[in-house]
């Protein structure tokens, strides 16, 4: 049995090593409940939530198809309340249809608990205007989305399609997506003036549609999506999905009378591309979309997650600007520019009116032959071996140094937290929300308390994300977390403030030097222990056992001293451990673990081995090892579990 339970340590710490990545690519710690504050809500029922809205920072509405849902994880006592969603038009027998509809689309209002909503059933869709707040939500159509409501009736909204709601003077319109292989995919437009894709035969499946506002003439706005479409080239070589954006003019109203009519006339669209030129790295199937919108609508930025056929992901940026660079100034795929020079490339004010020969050419094509790079034709900020799933950006400009966070979902139901610096991307933190492997298939930020909401189909989670505690009491760990949500001040890691001390871009431990020699100051190593202190332990000769280490970051390297000897451990798992595989006279001493990271040492246990005499019993020693062997294949088989 020891032998065997032997073999097993031996063949997994083998398979951990063969397998670790790049420092680089992994988090440099992992988080569980037992680490860091986590609370958890079921959510009922068989359908996931629609969509998940803060109403504070301990308060949520999860929106389902029939129901509200509304949480108070402040008050875990008080239970969730539960409101079924009313149809005014279904209670005055104003439809002439059936009124079993489903939510599909939900928006957020500018007015407290207002929200826009969108429900569908199998014949028609009906949407409306609902107060949070009330004991029994009424949707009941507004005299302002009246036009949506008309013409978008006899349109089924498919799950999940990204959607924009846009308001201007006196009236509103619904720009959705409709993703698959049928004849109408594409983008539409509900509202005073119904538009819709033009007829072609492409696979597309949309991610993310971004609303434009140009502040200094309303006439400029417009609406891009997001996309990847199925490649028509079959080869051997060739890759399976093209990602691409295309953008749309909020004043496009189609084109005349047997001409593009109640088509677009203003859409274009062209590749996107993410990659290294320099080592042939690219990624061509586009996964989700993040928008970070931005004052001057130049600098918005779109943080777009991608995969590529090995199941590696990458994260490219792009900026509105220049997307539309590319629309305003590339050739048409198939045309000179000179040729490209006869199709308007500004928003007109009425598109019925646009020549005849522009309408042609707008027939035949509407991509780009340039495609779009990334920011300052920069690589991809991050990619790894990771397979993500969703992207979620926190680029608020509270904090001293404007570093953006990405949350990333993996397919195992955990999170990391990804630091957007100029240097190689850093991987903060891997948060493992739920006990089991599940989908996650919403990621949402409180921006003020930092309370990160993660929902899978059956499930609702609060993680606090500034949790600064958790990386350490001495101020070299706490700079070397790098995360921009925690700063050093005073004796403790905690959340960061305009005079805490951090250096997030670098993880420069030096500045800790700098630091007050105030009396706390001792607790830089409050965790070294010394040869008085070491933990003393005596064997039995022959014995087997093992010396435990803990292991807190992945980034740094551990090593057990003994003598003149060391020998090092895999950061990847969950203790340094060291086999005293035969007790005897040369294995008595001192046994130090050290951590090391970016120059930092520690010493994070120690031991003095004794041998023992060979009066005590051998069949002690054997029952201590086997139930020390038993524990630590249990925390292996925990760690394979989620790594």
């Amino acid at each position: 049995m020891v032998l065997s339970l032997l073999t097993v340590y031996l063949l997994s710490s083998s398979l951990s090593r063969l397998t670790a990545v790049n420092s680089t690519h992994s988090p440099r710690m992992v988080f569980t409940d037992k680490e860091t504050a986590m609370k958890r809500l079921p959510l009922p029922g068989q359908q996931a939530p629609v969509r998940i809205l803060l109403e504070g920072p301990d308060t949520i509405t999860a929106v389902g198809q029939k129901h509200l849902i509304s949480f108070n994880f402040h008050n875990s006592q008080k239970t969730r309340v539960e409101r079924r969603v009313m149809w005014k038009e279904c209670k005055y027998g104003l439809t002439e249809r059936g009124c079993n509809y489903n939510i599909t689309v939900v928006h957020k209002r500018e007015e407290a608990n207002q929200v826009f909503v969108c429900g569908t059933n199998d014949m028609e869709t009906m949407c409306c205007d609902m107060n949070l707040s009330e004991q029994s939500p009424m949707c009941t159509p507004s005299e302002k989305m009246g036009s949506i409501k008309d013409s978008i009736r006899d349109f089924i909204i498919m799950e999940g399609e990204p959607s924009a709601l846009v308001e201007s003077a006196g009236s509103e319109d619904l720009y959705i997506t409709y993703s698959g292989s049928k004849e109408y995919v594409g983008i539409h437009k509900f509202g005073r003036k119904r538009v819709g894709p033009p007829k072609h035969n492409k696979e597309q499946h949309y991610v993310g549609l971004v609303f434009s506002r140009r502040r200094s003439s309303t006439l400029q706005d417009k609406v891009y999506a997001f996309y990847k479409e199925k490649n028509g080239d079959t080869g051997l070589y060739s890759e399976m999905w093209l990602p691409f954006v295309t953008r749309v003019c909020t004043a496009d109203i189609g084109g005349p009378k047997n001409n593009l009519q109640f088509s677009w006339t203003s859409q274009v669209n062209a590749r996107l591309f993410c990659g290294d030129t320099t080592s042939g790295q690219h990624f061509s199937e586009l996964v989700d979309v993040a928008t970070v919108q931005a004052d001057r609508w130049q600098e918005t930025r779109v943080y777009a997650l991608f995969r590529n056929e090995w199941g590696m992901s990458a994260v490219c940026v792009y900026t509105i600007q220049d997307i539309d660079n590319i629309f305003m100034t590339s050739p048409f795929k198939g045309y000179s520019m000179a040729n490209s020079e006869s199709r308007p490339r500004k928003c007109v004010a009425d598109s019925t009116k646009i020549p005849l020969d522009a309408l042609r050419m707008i027939e035949k094509t509407s991509e780009m032959e340039q495609w779009v790079r990334p920011m300052n034709n920069s690589g991809p900020l991050l990619f790894n071996p990771h397979s993500y799933s969703h992207i979620y950006v926190d680029s608020s400009h509270q904090r001293k140094h404007h570093h953006p966070v990405l949350f990333l979902s993996l397919k195992n139901g955990g999170i990391h937290k990804v630091m957007q610096n100029e240097n190689p991307t850093f991987v903060i933190a891997e948060y493992r929300p739920f006990h089991h492997w599940t989908h996650i298939l919403g990621v949402i930020l409180h921006p003020s308390s930092r309370k990160l909401y993660v929902n899978s189909r059956s499930e609702l989670v609060q993680l606090d994300v500034a949790n600064c505690a958790q990386y350490g009491d001495n101020c070299e760990e706490c700079v070397l977390a790098r995360d921009p949500y925690c700063g050093w001040k005073g004796s403790r890691c905690t959340p960061a403030t305009t005079d805490s001390l951090q250096d997030v871009a670098q993880g420069n431990h030096a500045i800790c030097a700098f630091v007050s020699k105030l009396p706390e100051k001792a607790f830089i190593y409050a965790h070294e222990t010394h040869a008085d202190e070491a933990e003393g332990i005596t064997l039995a000769p022959q014995s087997k056992y093992f010396l435990q280490c803990p292991v807190s970051s992945h980034h740094a390297q551990y090593t057990w001293h003994h003598l003149e000897n060391s020998t090092s451990c895999s950061s990847r798992e969950p203790q340094c451990l060291l086999l005293i595989d035969s007790m005897g006279p040369e294995q008595v001493g001192t046994y130090r673990c050290v951590s090391e990271e970016r120059g930092y040492s520690r010493v994070l246990a120690e031991y003095q081995l004794q041998l023992e005499s060979r009066a005590a019993h051998h069949s002690s020693s054997s029952l201590v090892w086997v139930c020390q062997m038993a524990v630590l294949i249990g925390a292996i088989f925990i760690c394979t579990g989620h790594c």
